[in-house]
């Protein structure tokens, strides 16, 4: 009777913390979200301020205090959800879980490897559950919808990254051979880098070609490169509108992000998580 009592006591204890961390409809949940999206912001401006060298000569220990503080804080937060969910593993796996966890890393690590404390401004992505917050749950569709045109259109988009890197490779040799080192193309890889920035027409400036032939092979990679430039975007767009219209057939579980499930299903197909 006694051990029943303690499970029971066990149980409500952990429903409650999980409707407080996981739960924005109650006034305690949006008040938690609320603290922890400003010590998020607070956290990584801290960060930004101690990279400056004058602001880190005056404050560069309270900062240092300051930084180990969210990072306890923080820490404490992540065993907190680990503990008050279901299926811990499934969430330490997850996109919000493992950005949780490498939030909390860089600190750690520094006693280490230091320098490595700057990483944390990684804890900017977990500003995106302002989303859940503010009732924005329309924005997380379509994320989903962006995220399975971006994994639809993947092995185009590697087939079309692997065609521009032999472009410019071959170009970038061509202009070693041409211009040479007196022009600044001092190697092949230096002219394959040269050909990157002109192609994606960033055009840095640092090497130019000077003969006449270089020129006009520059002036055709920059003219490619306003239509290389077109190519993904058109991919990405014709797979966003497939996704589209997959999405109003189709419903994703909330649990494990299990896709294709029709209309008419109830549970999930994969861990059995009511749809």
């Amino acid at each position: 009777m006694g051990k029943n009592r303690q499970d029971n006591t066990r149980n409500n204890w952990r429903n409650r913390l999980y409707i407080i961390i996981f739960e924005a409809d109650t006034p305690e949940g949006k008040l938690f979200d609320v603290v922890l999206i400003v010590s998020i912001i607070l956290s990584v401006v801290a960060v930004m301020l101690d990279s400056v060298r004058t602001i880190n000569a005056r404050y560069g220990d309270t900062l240092y205090v300051i930084e180990w503080f969210f990072t306890l804080l923080f820490t404490v937060e992540y065993i907190f959800r680990l503990i008050s969910i279901g299926k811990p593993v499934r969430y330490a796996r997850s996109f919000f879980g493992i950005v949780d966890l490498i939030a909390i890393l860089p600190t750690y690590i520094s006693m280490l490897l230091p320098g490595s404390q700057y990483l944390i401004t990684v804890r900017i992505f977990r500003i995106l559950r302002v989303f859940r917050v503010l009732k924005l749950v329309e924005y997380s569709d379509e994320a989903q919808v962006l995220l399975q045109a971006i994994r639809a259109s993947r092995r185009k988009i590697t087939v079309f990254v692997f065609t521009v890197l032999t472009l410019v490779v071959i170009f970038g040799a061509l202009m070693y051979l041409i211009e040479g080192e007196e022009n600044g193309f001092t190697s092949i890889p230096r002219s394959v880098y040269w050909a990157i920035v002109t192609m994606t027409t960033v055009g840095y400036g640092d090497i130019s070609p000077h003969t006449n032939l270089g020129q006009v092979i520059a002036s055709v990679i920059m003219i490619m490169g306003y239509g290389i430039i077109a190519v993904p975007t058109g991919i990405v767009t014709v797979e966003l509108s497939h996704a589209r219209l997959k999405s109003r057939r189709q419903f994703v579980c909330p649990s494990c992000s299990a896709e294709d499930h029709t209309e008419d299903a109830k549970h999930c197909k994969d861990c059995g998580e009511k749809l």
